[in-house]
């Protein structure tokens, strides 16, 4: 057996038990693949980092799922990053490179004296796709009903790293009712089988926030709901430029997630536009909660 130590971060919040939790190996090398899967399915997190060292970049992540590894992984990569800063493990510099499997993607830290430092992340340029499945299916899959779509915009698959579908929801009370099933998304989801579904709405708990949003996982993961999630929160991002409003002026885009399962977080979503294509960076912090013990074969 061995015994390997994790370190529990909570990502986009400074509140311990707040935010998404994420689970981070420093010294990554150590273990193969296979490991790391098993590391990652005994933390149980929705996602656990490994840090490795790289060629290409300053250094490289890996993200893993309880299921399966993932190519990105926002709340995961901030807490990394927030961990390796706080613990002595990177330079002074402002600007780090960090090979993923999406490539090779700059990261930003902002220092804060009154606070954690925070995090600005890159992220993939922006993909949409249709969704051609059937509506009343997709909100029975959410526990929700059709007529609490919102049909003034449009249902669509997103990418800055991970395919998920975003759904406009019209009312944010149809949050706290959400009885999803999970293991009806592939047979929903034809067109990406492997794809998470994300609910979102412009009405939001907090006023200074933009939208709300939960995260459903795929079946595939071995997790159910994402509590703040920093990929689904950038094509988010994407989104409300594009389809929502024509009136956006470049100000920040706040992301509140979280809420219905007490994990309030929120993520700062940042859209700049350069030779006809949408830039998305998230930003947040992440604070230490405790150090993990687990045992592996």
């Amino acid at each position: 057996m061995k015994k390997i130590s994790v370190l529990h971060y909570d990502a986009f919040t400074e509140m311990p038990d707040m935010g998404n939790p994420a689970g981070i190996v420093l010294e990554g090398e150590k273990y193969t693949e296979e490991e790391m899967q098993k590391i990652a399915k005994e933390v149980g997190f929705n996602e656990t980092a490994f840090v490795l060292p790289s060629h290409c970049a300053d250094l490289q992540i890996r993200y893993f799922t309880p299921g399966h590894e993932v190519n990105l992984c926002g709340h995961a990569t901030i807490a990394t990053v927030i961990a390796l800063k706080t613990n002595g493990h990177l330079s002074e510099k402002e600007i780090f490179s960090i090979e993923t499997k999406v490539g090779v993607l700059p990261i930003r830290i902002n220092q804060n004296k009154q606070s954690s430092p925070s995090i600005i992340m890159k992220q993939v340029t922006p993909q949409f796709k249709e969704f051609k499945g059937a509506h009343r299916e997709l909100a029975e899959a959410l526990g929700m009903k059709e007529s609490d779509l919102d049909a003034k915009n449009p249902i669509l698959y997103g990418n800055t790293g991970l395919w998920t579908l975003l759904v406009p929801i019209k009312e944010l009370h149809a949050f706290s009712k959400m009885n999803v099933n999970n293991e009806m998304f592939p047979s929903i989801l034809k067109e990406i089988p492997h794809a998470s579904i994300h609910p979102f709405c412009l009405e939001t708990y907090d006023v200074n926030a933009t939208m709300h949003g939960r995260h459903f996982s795929s079946p595939y993961s071995g997790t159910i709901e994402d509590p703040v999630t920093g990929t689904a929160s950038g094509v988010m991002g994407a989104y409300y430029v594009t389809y929502v409003n024509d009136k956006w002026n470049n100000e920040p885009i706040i992301i509140e997630q979280g809420q219905e399962i007490g994990r309030d977080g929120r993520v700062t979503v940042l859209v700049s536009e350069r030779k006809g294509q949408l830039d998305i960076q998230i930003c947040g912090t992440a604070v230490f909660v405790k150090e993990l013990k687990v045992m592996i074969e």
